[in-house]
């Protein structure tokens, strides 16, 4: 605590926000004067772990933590602490860890996930070494959940009607919201580097410098906080919705990996020639093989499999390839030390703990068990057959068939996530949609 009490009498703080992930990626948690955030334990219901997006609470919720609705324990991560540049008073946002009454990491806790991953790689004397690409739209102020988004109004006093794909004066139309954007980001010390508009209309994407994936993971989790901040400052609204419009293009959280020996620093995928080694050709294997039992932790929402469409810039196969961005999975040009595997299945509406996890849980798996890949594809990928799963249910039924999944992830951390995302698309399933209305109501 040292480290963090300096710090907050540097920045003269005086509350703290004590913040934890959900299963949804979101922040949780509770504000507290500093004075009793430097006393006082955290604590928050152990209950907030196995809670739905909609807000429900499973029907197995007493089999997967204490029916007495206990507190867990909260540990701030030193290494999370940022200020809350757009606070009123000077506030401070510390991620924390979740332990339960025990003093044992919390079997549910979504950071916790990771970091068990990130385990079995150190135990390999490996380092993996992540960058996220997150993509995400900006659209006008939404009331009606029955009325479609559209793009807001930019600097012009106009929308956005046509592809814009990186044209640098669509996104200088939202100049003013990007220039707030940077501006939190780097007091918080985000690691953010370029950023591009998108296809889609008032479509972004915002590339991060690559880095431990913990630490990376904390700084996506900040990052979708912060825009959504930024734009509701702008009177529109910022969404990481995998696919938000039905004729725009969906938004995705694309993953580059490579992974580093421990010792030496040196990039495994790559021999001492500088060629590419079987770890580099295993963890593709991994990926290929493993992908469709973790797709749930890539697709999360009922929402996300829209994303999987044919020619809309997102991936339909399991496929491969060099510098092909018509494949799941990409090798971009690079130098050998950079020499690293482009994952495309995340949409942007992942948690980021998950998608990192399970992308890495993959590759591990390939270079432990040796599997080796397909022969890369040549050409557009698109036009081949829809191989990934389409709907949230299908992807939960290749979930209980991975035991891998377990293995990776802990038991009962598989069971919370299947019972939550179960509940979800049951309560998706009972809404009658507006398609229906039209085209079966009188044609049936």
């Amino acid at each position: 605590m040292d480290k963090i009490t300096n710090w907050l009498a540097n920045h003269n703080i005086a509350e703290v926000e004590c913040l934890v992930p959900d299963m949804s990626g979101n922040a949780r948690g509770k504000f507290t004067p500093t004075d009793k955030f430097l006393t006082q334990d955290s604590r928050l219901p152990e209950s907030i772990l196995v809670q739905t997006v909609t807000g429900d609470y499973v029907d197995e919720h007493n089999e997967l933590v204490d029916p007495a609705d206990t507190d867990m324990l909260l540990i701030p991560d030193p290494n999370s602490v940022r200020l809350n540049p757009w606070a009123n008073d000077p506030t401070a946002q510390i991620i924390h860890d979740c332990h339960s009454r025990d003093g044992d990491p919390h079997p549910i806790s979504t950071r916790n996930i990771l970091k068990f991953v990130l385990e079995k790689y150190a135990d390999r004397g490996w380092e993996p070494i992540v960058a996220p690409e997150v993509e995400f739209y900006l659209v006008k102020r939404n009331l009606d959940p029955d009325e479609k988004l559209s793009a807001p109004v930019g600097r012009s006093g106009r929308t956005e009607k046509t592809r814009q794909s990186y044209s640098i004066d669509a996104a200088n139309e939202y100049e003013p919201i990007i220039e707030d954007m940077y501006d939190f980001c780097e007091a918080q010390g985000l690691d953010v580097d370029t950023l591009i508009h998108e296809s889609g209309t008032a479509q972004m994407e915002i590339n991060f410098l690559h880095g431990d994936p913990l630490h990376l993971a904390d700084q996506v989790f900040t990052f979708k906080r912060t825009v959504r901040e930024t734009a509701l400052r702008h009177g529109i609204y910022a969404t990481f919705m995998a696919k938000p419009m039905e004729d725009e293009p969906g938004s995705a959280l694309h993953l580059h990996q490579s992974v580093a020996d421990r010792k030496t620093g040196e990039n495994i995928f790559v021999d001492n020639t500088g060629k590419e080694s079987n770890n580099f050709l295993h963890f593709i294997g991994g990926m290929q093989k493993y992908t469709p039992g973790f797709i749930s932790f890539f697709a999360p929402n009922v929402n996300s499999y829209r994303r999987f469409t044919p020619e809309m810039a997102a991936p339909t196969s399991l496929h491969w390839g060099y510098d092909n961005r018509t494949t799941g999975l990409r090798v971009p040009d690079s130098s050998p030390q950079s020499k690293r595997l482009e994952n495309r299945f995340p949409g942007a509406d992942c948690n980021p703990y998950l998608a990192i996890a399970a992308s890495l849980a993959c590759g591990y798996l390939g270079m432990t068990n040796k599997v080796a890949p397909s022969a890369p594809y040549q050409g557009d990928c698109s036009k081949e057959s829809i191989t990934l799963p389409r709907t949230q249910e299908h992807a939960l039924t290749l979930l209980s068939d991975c035991d891998e999944a377990t293995e990776m992830f802990g038991s009962k951390f598989v069971k919370a996530w299947s019972a939550i995302k179960r509940n979800e698309y049951e309560e998706f399933n009972r809404v009658i949609s507006s398609w229906e209305r039209e085209f079966l109501l009188l044609n049936v």
